[in-house]
Protein backbone atom coordinates (compact mmCIF):
# COMPACT_ATOMS: atom_id res chain seq x y z
CA UNK A 1 0.00 0.00 0.00
CA UNK A 2 1.38 3.39 -1.06
CA UNK A 3 0.68 5.73 1.88
CA UNK A 4 2.06 9.01 0.67
CA UNK A 5 0.78 12.41 1.85
CA UNK A 6 -1.88 12.76 -0.89
CA UNK A 7 -3.30 9.31 -0.03
CA UNK A 8 -3.23 10.11 3.68
CA UNK A 9 -5.23 13.29 2.96
CA UNK A 10 -7.76 11.23 1.02
CA UNK A 11 -8.06 8.73 3.90
CA UNK A 12 -8.45 11.67 6.28
CA UNK A 13 -11.37 12.91 4.15
CA UNK A 14 -13.06 9.52 4.57
CA UNK A 15 -12.37 9.59 8.32
CA UNK A 16 -14.09 13.00 8.56
CA UNK A 17 -17.42 11.53 7.41
CA UNK A 18 -18.53 10.09 10.78
CA UNK A 19 -17.39 13.30 12.49
CA UNK A 20 -19.60 15.35 10.15
CA UNK A 21 -22.55 13.04 10.88
CA UNK A 22 -21.98 13.29 14.63
CA UNK A 23 -21.71 17.09 14.53
CA UNK A 24 -24.83 17.35 12.37
CA UNK A 25 -26.96 15.56 14.96
CA UNK A 26 -25.53 16.98 18.19
CA UNK A 27 -28.15 19.09 19.97
CA UNK A 28 -25.97 22.18 20.33
CA UNK A 29 -26.20 25.52 18.52
CA UNK A 30 -22.59 25.28 17.36
CA UNK A 31 -22.87 21.71 16.04
CA UNK A 32 -24.34 22.36 12.58
CA UNK A 33 -21.82 25.12 11.79
CA UNK A 34 -19.07 22.78 13.04
CA UNK A 35 -20.27 20.07 10.63
CA UNK A 36 -20.04 22.64 7.81
CA UNK A 37 -16.51 23.70 8.72
CA UNK A 38 -15.38 20.07 8.92
CA UNK A 39 -17.00 19.43 5.53
CA UNK A 40 -15.20 22.51 4.19
CA UNK A 41 -11.87 21.22 5.50
CA UNK A 42 -12.58 17.88 3.81
CA UNK A 43 -13.41 19.65 0.53
CA UNK A 44 -10.09 21.50 0.70
CA UNK A 45 -8.24 18.20 1.16
CA UNK A 46 -9.91 17.02 -2.07
CA UNK A 47 -8.25 19.80 -4.02
CA UNK A 48 -5.01 19.64 -2.04
CA UNK A 49 -4.40 15.87 -2.34
CA UNK A 50 -4.72 16.01 -6.13
CA UNK A 51 -2.47 19.06 -6.33
CA UNK A 52 0.22 17.44 -4.16
CA UNK A 53 0.02 14.13 -6.02
CA UNK A 54 0.67 15.90 -9.33
CA UNK A 55 3.22 18.36 -7.94
CA UNK A 56 5.28 15.74 -6.11
CA UNK A 57 4.68 13.06 -8.76
CA UNK A 58 3.04 10.84 -6.14
CA UNK A 59 0.11 9.64 -8.20
CA UNK A 60 -0.73 6.04 -7.42
CA UNK A 61 -3.27 3.36 -8.23
CA UNK A 62 -4.47 3.55 -4.61
CA UNK A 63 -5.00 7.31 -4.89
CA UNK A 64 -6.74 6.97 -8.26
CA UNK A 65 -9.18 4.56 -6.62
CA UNK A 66 -9.59 6.22 -3.21
CA UNK A 67 -9.99 9.86 -4.29
CA UNK A 68 -13.26 9.48 -6.24
CA UNK A 69 -14.59 7.05 -3.62
CA UNK A 70 -13.90 9.57 -0.85
CA UNK A 71 -15.53 12.35 -2.88
CA UNK A 72 -18.67 10.36 -3.60
CA UNK A 73 -18.97 9.07 -0.03
CA UNK A 74 -18.68 12.45 1.65
CA UNK A 75 -21.07 14.14 -0.81
CA UNK A 76 -23.65 11.34 -0.62
CA UNK A 77 -23.56 11.27 3.19
CA UNK A 78 -23.88 15.05 3.42
CA UNK A 79 -26.78 15.09 0.97
CA UNK A 80 -28.57 12.34 2.90
CA UNK A 81 -28.10 14.35 6.10
CA UNK A 82 -29.51 17.47 4.45
CA UNK A 83 -32.43 15.59 2.90
CA UNK A 84 -33.28 14.13 6.31
CA UNK A 85 -33.38 17.52 8.04
CA UNK A 86 -36.70 19.31 8.02
CA UNK A 87 -36.56 23.06 8.31
CA UNK A 88 -38.95 25.96 8.38
CA UNK A 89 -38.40 26.23 4.61
CA UNK A 90 -40.52 23.43 3.06
CA UNK A 91 -39.86 24.60 -0.51
CA UNK A 92 -36.12 24.47 0.11
CA UNK A 93 -36.50 21.05 1.74
CA UNK A 94 -38.13 19.73 -1.46
CA UNK A 95 -35.38 21.29 -3.58
CA UNK A 96 -32.73 19.65 -1.40
CA UNK A 97 -34.34 16.22 -1.71
CA UNK A 98 -34.74 16.52 -5.50
CA UNK A 99 -31.21 17.84 -5.98
CA UNK A 100 -29.86 15.06 -3.72
CA UNK A 101 -31.62 12.40 -5.78
CA UNK A 102 -30.26 13.93 -9.01
CA UNK A 103 -26.70 14.24 -7.71
CA UNK A 104 -26.49 10.81 -6.09
CA UNK A 105 -28.24 9.16 -9.08
CA UNK A 106 -25.81 10.82 -11.48
CA UNK A 107 -22.80 9.67 -9.45
CA UNK A 108 -24.00 6.07 -9.55
CA UNK A 109 -24.75 6.29 -13.28
CA UNK A 110 -21.43 7.89 -14.24
CA UNK A 111 -19.41 5.54 -12.01
CA UNK A 112 -21.01 2.57 -13.77
CA UNK A 113 -20.50 4.23 -17.16
CA UNK A 114 -16.81 4.87 -16.45
CA UNK A 115 -16.34 1.25 -15.37
CA UNK A 116 -18.05 0.03 -18.54
CA UNK A 117 -16.00 2.38 -20.74
CA UNK A 118 -12.82 1.19 -19.02
CA UNK A 119 -13.77 -2.41 -19.90
CA UNK A 120 -14.14 -1.28 -23.52
CA UNK A 121 -10.75 0.47 -23.34
CA UNK A 122 -12.42 3.87 -23.81
CA UNK A 123 -12.25 5.35 -20.29
CA UNK A 124 -10.80 8.61 -21.62
CA UNK A 125 -14.10 9.24 -23.44
CA UNK A 126 -15.76 9.87 -20.06
CA UNK A 127 -12.91 11.65 -18.29
CA UNK A 128 -13.68 14.51 -15.90
CA UNK A 129 -14.48 17.71 -17.79
CA UNK A 130 -14.14 21.37 -16.84
CA UNK A 131 -17.95 21.52 -16.51
CA UNK A 132 -17.65 18.65 -14.02
CA UNK A 133 -15.19 20.71 -12.00
CA UNK A 134 -17.63 23.66 -11.95
CA UNK A 135 -20.37 21.26 -10.81
CA UNK A 136 -18.18 19.96 -8.02
CA UNK A 137 -17.28 23.47 -6.85
CA UNK A 138 -20.93 24.58 -6.77
CA UNK A 139 -21.88 21.34 -5.03
CA UNK A 140 -19.22 21.65 -2.31
CA UNK A 141 -20.07 25.27 -1.52
CA UNK A 142 -23.79 24.44 -1.55
CA UNK A 143 -23.42 21.54 0.85
CA UNK A 144 -21.15 23.53 3.17
CA UNK A 145 -23.62 26.44 3.30
CA UNK A 146 -26.60 24.13 3.82
CA UNK A 147 -24.83 22.21 6.57
CA UNK A 148 -23.98 25.50 8.29
CA UNK A 149 -27.64 26.53 8.10
CA UNK A 150 -27.33 29.64 10.25
CA UNK A 151 -26.58 33.04 8.73
CA UNK A 152 -22.85 33.81 8.76
CA UNK A 153 -21.56 37.38 8.73
CA UNK A 154 -24.89 38.60 7.36
CA UNK A 155 -24.94 35.98 4.58
CA UNK A 156 -28.12 33.86 4.48
CA UNK A 157 -26.09 30.68 4.06
CA UNK A 158 -29.05 28.32 3.91
CA UNK A 159 -30.74 30.22 1.09
CA UNK A 160 -27.46 30.73 -0.79
CA UNK A 161 -26.70 27.04 -0.33
CA UNK A 162 -30.11 26.09 -1.74
CA UNK A 163 -29.53 28.21 -4.85
CA UNK A 164 -26.04 26.74 -5.33
CA UNK A 165 -27.41 23.23 -4.88
CA UNK A 166 -29.98 23.95 -7.60
CA UNK A 167 -27.14 25.15 -9.86
CA UNK A 168 -25.13 22.02 -9.00
CA UNK A 169 -28.14 19.80 -9.82
CA UNK A 170 -28.55 21.47 -13.23
CA UNK A 171 -24.81 21.14 -13.95
CA UNK A 172 -25.04 17.53 -12.75
CA UNK A 173 -27.67 16.76 -15.37
CA UNK A 174 -25.75 18.60 -18.10
CA UNK A 175 -22.50 16.74 -17.36
CA UNK A 176 -24.33 13.42 -17.16
CA UNK A 177 -25.82 13.95 -20.61
CA UNK A 178 -22.41 14.99 -21.98
CA UNK A 179 -20.85 11.78 -20.63
CA UNK A 180 -23.75 9.64 -21.85
CA UNK A 181 -23.55 11.18 -25.33
CA UNK A 182 -19.79 10.50 -25.45
CA UNK A 183 -20.40 6.90 -24.43
CA UNK A 184 -23.19 6.57 -27.00
CA UNK A 185 -20.78 7.69 -29.74
CA UNK A 186 -18.33 4.96 -28.66
CA UNK A 187 -21.05 2.30 -28.66
CA UNK A 188 -22.45 3.51 -32.00
CA UNK A 189 -19.02 3.15 -33.63
CA UNK A 190 -19.01 -0.49 -32.77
Amino acid sequence: MNLNIPNILTLLRIAMIPVIVLMFFLPYEWARPASAWIFGAAAITDWFDGYLARRWNQMSALGAFLDPVADKLIVAVALVLLASAHTEHPNIDILIVLASVIIIGREITISALREWMAELGKRSKVAVSMMGKFKTTAQMFAIGFLLHRDDFMGIPTYEVGAVLLGVAAVLTLITMFIYLRAAYEVVKQG
